[in-house]
This record gives C-alpha cells, sequence and structure tokens, in this order.
C-alpha cells in the first residue's frame, strides 16, 4: 500500500507517508521536521518520537526528536561568521558559550510543495525560500531556496536536499541536520543488544566552548572499535565531532540490532564531510548521528580553508545530496 495524506501527529499537523510495511510523519509547521519512521510490520520505530506529554517541549526545543534541518550546523563562535571579506552576525542563541547554535529553519514553518503517491513510492517535498523579507535574511543576506524531498519505499526512507542560490552573489552553504534515532529501535531489546559502526575518520578535538582547538585527537579504543567492528553507542558520553571517511564509496552510520540481527543502515551521503555524534547522558535510549557540510565553526575555526568544508554556491548554483535510511537482515 502506497499512501501520502494530511493528518495529525500528537496534536500537530503532519504530512503521512506510507509505502509497504514503512511509515513515516513529518511535521511542516515545526520546523519540516520528519520526526517518525517505522517498520509497522515488526514494530520498530527508528526515528526518536516526541510523545504527547513532550510536544510543548519539542516545539520550544525539537532538537533531539526527528531529524531537524540545522542550516547552519552547530556552532559559532560570538555569532560570528566572517566569510568572503565580510562578516554575518548570527543571534546568540547559546549564551552560556557565548555561541550560535543550529541555524534559523529547525523550529518554524515549512512550506508545503507537493505530497502524493504512486506504485513506487510516497513522499512529500517542503522548503523554505528566503528573501529579504525572510527572518533568516537579516542575519544571512541571501536571496536563496532550500528544499526536501522525503519518499518512502521498497528502499526504505529517501531524502533528497538541495539548497539553491537565488542571488546575484555567491553565497557560502552550511547544511546539517540533527538526526536522533532510537538504541534500541526494536520492542523487547535492550541497550546492550545495539552495536554502531560509523565512517568516521579523525576526531576534531574541541575546548570548552565546544570549538575546534585545531588539533586532531587520538582515537581511544572505542573509537577505533566505532569504525571498524562497531561498539556500543553509549561507550560513554557523546557529543564528539568526527571528520567523514567514507568506506567503499559509502558515508553511513550501521546500527545492528544482535538480538534480533537486524541492522538499520543510515547511508548519508559523502557531499556530509563530518559528522557529530551525540547521546546526551548515555542512558536515555537514543542517541544522534549528525551529517553536516562543514568543520563545527568553519569560517574562524584554526585549520586551513580545504579542511572545513565550507560550500560556495554561485548564483544560481544548486548544492544537493541524496541520503536513505532502511533497515535488513545483517
Amino acid at each position: 500500500m502506497s499512501n501520502a495524506y494530511e493528518g495529525d501527529f500528537q496534536g500537530e499537523k503532519a504530512i503521512w507517508l506510507r509505502f509497504g510495511r514503512y511509515e513515516a510523519a513529518l511535521l511542516p509547521n515545526v520546523g519540516g521536521n520528519l520526526v517518525a519512521f517505522r517498520d509497522t510490520e515488526n514494530g520498530y520505530s527508528f526515528i526518536r518520537e516526541p510523545g504527547a506529554d513532550e510536544m510543548d517541549s519539542f516545539r520550544k526545543r525539537p532538537m533531539v526528536h526527528g531529524i531537524p534541518v540545522l542550516f547552519p550546523p552547530n556552532r559559532y563562535e560570538d555569532g560570528r561568521f566572517p566569510w568572503n571579506g565580510g562578516e554575518y552576525r548570527l543571534p546568540v542563541n547559546e549564551p552560556n558559550r557565548g555561541n550560535h547554535l543550529h541555524g534559523f529553519f529547525y523550529d518554524i514553518p515549512w512550506q508545503i510543495d507537493d505530497y502524493g503517491a504512486n506504485d513506487r513510492s510516497s513522499y512529500v517535498v517542503v522548503a523554505q525560500r528566503v528573501t529579504e523579507t525572510h527572518p533568516a535574511f537579516a542575519h544571512f543576506p541571501h536571496r536563496f531556496t532550500i528544499k526536501i524531498r522525503y519518499s518512502l519505499g521498497s528502499d526504505g526512507l529517501r531524502q533528497e536536499v538541495g539548497v539553491r542560490n537565488d542571488g546575484s552573489e555567491p553565497m557560502p552553504c552550511a547544511i546539517g541536520f540533527h538526526t536522533t534515532l532510537n538504541a534500541p529501535f526494536a520492542p523487547g531489546s535492550a541497550a546492550s543488544d545495539c552495536v554502531l559502526r560509523m565512517t568516521i575518520g579523525e576526531r576534531v578535538e574541541l575546548g570548552e566552548r565546544m570549538l575546534p582547538t585545531g588539533r586532531y585527537a587520538p582515537p581511544d579504543a572505542d573509537e577505533q572499535a566505532l569504525k571498524q567492528g562497531g561498539t556500543s553507542p553509549y561507550f560513554a558520553k557523546l557529543d564528539n565531532h568526527y571528520t567523514a571517511a567514507p568506506q567503499g564509496g559509502r558515508n553511513a552510520m550501521e546500527l545492528t540490532d544482535t538480538r534480533l540481527n537486524v541492522k538499520l543502515v543510515y547511508d548519508a551521503g559523502t557531499a556530509y564531510r563530518f559528522w557529530m555524534i551525540y547521546n546526551a547522558d548515555a542512558n536515555s535510549g537514543f542517541f544522534c548521528p549528525e551529517p553536516q557540510t562543514n568543520m563545527v565553526n568553519a569560517p574562524n575555526a584554526p585549520f586551513p580553508a580545504d579542511r572545513v568544508g565550507l560550500v560556495t554556491l554561485a548564483p544560481g548554483e544548486v548544492w544537493q545530496e541524496t541520503s536513505r535510511m532502511y533497515s535488513e537482515q545483517a
């Protein structure tokens, strides 16, 4: 069965997608956040969903549920974003560290461009169109469009992202996703059944303000296991930043339930050159493998420009990437 329709999620307007054993829900008025991705045949809930009693706090801080959109992603020192001989001033919304955090689009309404279904997939398309009247323009003075298409098919959940420069001047493109996953994702499984593997490279050392110091930190044994055979997603409290190191052409996370021998794969795509990994207190049943195009604090980071991943879009140019999330037998 393939279907796409407007419905309800915990009292919030949602676009629901269904295809075969999969279903998903996107909230256009809360950051265009895809808050649910489920395998209904097996009872798996892959993405951490806000419960009915969490909706108020979720609307205020929609960062550890679903797939929040980060543009620009992560932290920027003192809200400063120097670029191309000028400087943008972003609001300091992490006052205890004096940083700007996570950009302008994760908690505002997104426009629904289209949704529908056919015999191959169900889909929804949402967009932000930034012009002089958009709230983000005051801090990020460019005319541009961000468009995201989510689709469900036999191969799981597909996310297609495009950023187009609609202006007459070059613009920086910096985007990421605070993807929040349940571990375990299956009823009856425990955290001890979960093994995580990711295509990480070097850990970027972060200082007290969670900004890069200019050094890479030596990996410990668990981090070595993370990029080889796998380890627990809760081996320590994590708020760590890594370069991406694709293996076999894939930049991916694999979460295996060893009790069921089922693997959740999140193939983010190689255009995301960095990962954040966050797991709160390492005891809350979720973690966030966060793909992002650029290093934390990229325009200010004490690294050579070719290492920080900041993308420049010429007028009319489009940046795009496709990610996929699906389950399979391990």
